[in-house]
């Protein structure tokens, strides 16, 4: 049967490779051929596991196109193929595969969606590592960044996303069997990618977003069945910040609401003006912000000019359950007049659960005037009661001039125009002169009866009210709209004056002088000096006239000389004083620390030097002493078989000297940063076979590697150094097991590992035994300072390697050494 219009998308998502998902899409595929469907495979993936190749039995396998690329034959899915088959259902596996140069298509995930374009079902399979949005974070967990990957929206709109799953001490041990991989990168992914930690992390990974997907979903039906009311699968907690002193109490609060209904998800929002303007406090934001994110929840901003709507809009959009607001900070006379938000929303919550919580910065704000002085500069105020004064005489004679020709009301339009004009240039005071004087000088000579401050006509009455209020509104609209423009240019003035200041502050590259020299600048003083306790602590500029201090803490604070500065100038220079002071204090303690960690290292390591040469050097001299002493001595009968033990016994400590002194040499050029490597392709498995040379018995090693295994990146007489350390350490721990050497391939990387079944070092410990002159007790005084592997891991590191230990399976330590893979 062939299908018409699309066909549809069946994704399982692997929480991790090895997981079983090709097994897994496979066994859908033969249950749709059972119940007759036309099945075939595209492509599938085996990688040499049994049970999934037998998964391809009974099943048709279309064959694979091949593509030449550089005079490489590659073989990869046959799109036109499938599509001239049509079949019902195709199994395509790796989603995120990238095809060979010439293919039809760049990603195999665009062959996918011809297939469903062309009307045919497709299975396919991806691992959560290759999302798109989730590769940095993966690279972050596991320290392997992924090069194909397949974008988030392919496998949202997918109509089937089946999560793949298992434990992972179930995935480890599949590995371990070599159900997975074979047997000669077990080890290798053990320690790396298929770690305890790695995986867990990954399973969580898919779960969150598998989450996220069935969210999309239950939205996108609700919003295809106009379904508008609240389903309550999940309890979605909003809090409602405004900035001000209760947000901290409602983030708390919000916070016990949500998890009282156990696995809830918190949400705060905060509303902006669309105009740009609010009273919020910034610090406070920022501070409820981190409060909000300190206990498990989300922050977001919406703008809008109705709160109460904003808040409501979005919490419908996120499918919220309950909403928090705090009640409200105004007076109860000012609620009187004008309801709050909170009633607001209430009345408009539907299904939402509204909680009122009271706080104790309700009612604490009354009904408050604006500023006597308003918006405008003391300039255009007496500007504007100049215009006034003058121009309501001038009006008057005008109109008087007019005579009966020009009626009451015109008389009433004329000097509201010149109401206005005062408002424009003076504000909102010199208009309401303006229209007191005017209202009375229309009284006095235009109102019946004239010359007299009465009125006989209603109408006049009227009039002349009707008049008044205008001019007062008009006045005051004014006035509040010079206000708001004065306000915003002010807030963006401060603002990128302090995001200027921040990023000075932040880049380090300037010194306090450097910084002081820029507030100078922006504020037009002729000099700004830090002071603590009396003291400059930085300067700039010359004092000039009377100084000026503004504290900024207790032993802090800011010397200026010149221009008196406004109010909000000081706020704003207060306020980058307090980010230098933390800076400078940051500094010092940074330095501090920094010389108390070079003096207890210098400590620690004249110490650890003198215990060492006391003890552990003079075992090697003491040896070449005495049996230098016995070969010397005239009274001793030595035969020559004694002569010949005697000379072995000055070599063998002559070598051990030899060593430890190396060792300490090594050291000390590494702390010093002495240490340059020349780097340069190398044979890895050669360097092994020459550091196994160092050993009494090297036949104890296995040396086990691919024969493909790239060349290295590394110094080789450094390299050879590090195998030898490491090599020798495996043999003192467990001087009568095997010891095995193992090479393996991972992305742009080769790793060595070195294997004991010794008695291991306990998981706290092991980065403990790459500190200099450690041996945790594991060696007896006389074998060595403790320096072999912090000197093995300093010369890695100086050829751009890792050197790690983890837990040998069975018992043991392994070390791992990983280093890059020449170009």
């Amino acid at each position: 049967m062939e299908h018409m219009g699309r066909g549809t998308l069946r994704v399982y998502l692997g929480a991790a490779p090895g997981v079983g998902k090709t097994f897994a899409a496979l066994g859908e595929a033969h249950r749709r051929a059972a119940r007759g469907a036309d099945v075939v495979v595209g492509v599938v993936e085996t990688h040499g596991r049994d049970r999934t190749a037998a998964q391809l039995e009974g099943l048709e396998v279309l064959p694979r196109a091949t593509v030449t690329h550089r005079g490489v034959s590659l073989s990869e899915l046959d799109v036109d193929g499938v599509l001239a088959r049509h079949p019902e259902v195709v199994v395509v596996d790796e989603l995120a595969h990238t095809n060979a140069p010439g293919s039809r298509n760049e990603f195999r995930w665009q062959d996918v969606d011809e297939f469903v374009a062309a009307g045919i079902c497709v299975i396919t399979t991806v691992n959560v590592q290759h999302l798109a949005s989730l590769t940095d974070v993966v690279a972050q967990i596991t320290g392997v960044t992924q090069g194909e990957t397949v974008p988030d929206e392919v496998v949202r709109r997918a109509d089937q996303v089946e999560l793949v799953d298992m434990s992972p001490e179930s995935l480890r041990r599949r590995l371990a069997h070599g159900n997975v991989y074979p047997a000669e990168r077990v080890d290798a992914a053990m320690g790396n990618w298929f770690r305890v930690g790695n995986l867990t992390a990954l399973r969580e990974l898919a779960l969150l977003w598998l989450a996220d997907r069935v969210d999309e979903g239950l939205r996108r039906y609700r919003a295809e069945h106009d379904i508008d009311h609240v389903w309550e699968t999940r309890e979605r907690v909003v809090v409602a910040l405004t900035g001000g002193p209760e947000g901290e109490t409602l983030v708390r609060r919000a916070a016990r609401v949500a998890r009282r209904g156990g696995d809830g998800v918190l949400l705060a929002v905060h509303v902006l003006r669309s105009d740009g303007l609010t009273g919020a406090s910034p610090a406070a934001l920022r501070a409820q912000r981190t409060l909000v994110e300190s206990l498990g929840g989300t922050y977001h901003q919406v703008v809008g000019d109705d709160v109460a709507t904003a808040l409501l809009e979005f919490a419908r959009g996120v499918d919220a359950t309950q909403l928090v607001v705090g009640t409200s900070r105004r007076t109860r006379w000012a609620r009187a007049f004008r309801g709050g938000v909170g009633g607001a929303v209430v009345a408009e919550s539907g299904e939402i659960d509204v909680h009122i919580v009271t706080h104790a910065a309700a009612g604490s704000r009354g009904l408050r005037l604006p500023p006597l002085t308003g918006a405008l500069t003391a300039r255009r105020r007496w500007a504007g009661l100049v215009v006034a004064l003058l121009g309501v005489p001038a009006v008057t004679a005008l109109c008087l001039a007019a005579g009966s020709a020009l009626p009451l009301a015109s008389v009433l339009l004329v000097f509201l125009l010149l109401v206005v004009s005062v408002a424009l240039v003076g504000g909102l005071y010199p208009a309401l002169v303006a229209a007191v004087v005017g209202g009375l000088a229309e009284n006095w000579f235009f109102t019946v009866p004239t010359g007299r401050l009465t009125v006989d006509q209603l109408d006049d009455v009227v009039a002349l009210a009707g008049y008044l209020v205008v001019a007062v509104a008009v006045a005051t609209v004014v006035d509040r709209s010079a206000r708001r423009a004065t306000a915003a240019a002010r807030s963006r003035a401060e603002t990128a004056l302090l995001a200027s200041l921040s990023r000075s502050v932040l880049a380090g590259n300037q010194g306090l002088p450097a910084l002081l020299e820029q507030v100078r600048e922006a504020f037009g003083l002729d000099s700004v000096a830090l002071v603590e306790d009396g003291r400059e602590v930085g300067a700039c500029g010359r004092p000039t006239g009377d100084v000026d201090t503004e504290p900024i803490t207790e032993t802090l604070a800011l010397r200026l000389s010149g221009r008196a500065l406004a109010p909000g100038d000081r706020r704003v220079l207060v306020a980058f004083a307090e980010q230098a002071a933390v800076a400078l204090q940051q500094g010092r303690l940074a330095a501090a620390a920094a010389e108390s960690d070079r003096l207890a290292a210098g400590n620690s390591m004249r110490t650890a030097l003198l215990a060492a040469v006391s003890h552990d050097l003079r075992t090697p001299l003491a040896g070449i002493k005495a049996a230098s002493s016995a070969l010397r001595s005239t009274q001793l009968a030595l035969t020559e078989a004694d002569r010949v033990e005697l000379v072995e016994t000055v070599d063998e400590s002559a070598d051990r000297l030899t060593g430890l002194v190396d060792n300490l040499l090594d050291m000390s050029r590494l702390q010093a940063g002495a240490v340059t490597p020349v780097t340069a392709p190398a044979d890895l498995v050669g360097v092994v076979h020459r550091a196994l040379s160092w050993l009494e018995d090297p036949s104890r090693v296995t040396v086990t590697a691919p024969d493909d295994l790239p060349a290295v990146l590394a110094d080789p007489g450094l390299l050879e150094r590090v195998v030898a350390n490491l090599v020798g350490n495996a043999a003192r721990h467990a001087p009568s097991g095997p010891l095995a050497v193992t090479a393996g391939t991972l992305p742009g990387r080769v790793e060595l590992r070195v294997v004991d079944r010794g008695p291991g070092v306990p998981e706290a410990d092991r980065e403990r035994v790459f500190a200099p002159f450690q041996r945790l007790g594991d060696s007896p005084s006389g074998h060595g300072v403790g320096l072999g592997l912090a000197v093995a891991r300093g010369l890695t590191e100086a050829m751009g390697g890792t050197l790690d230990a983890e837990d040998t399976p069975g018992g043991g330590l392994t070390m791992v050494l990983s280093l890059r893979v020449a170009a």
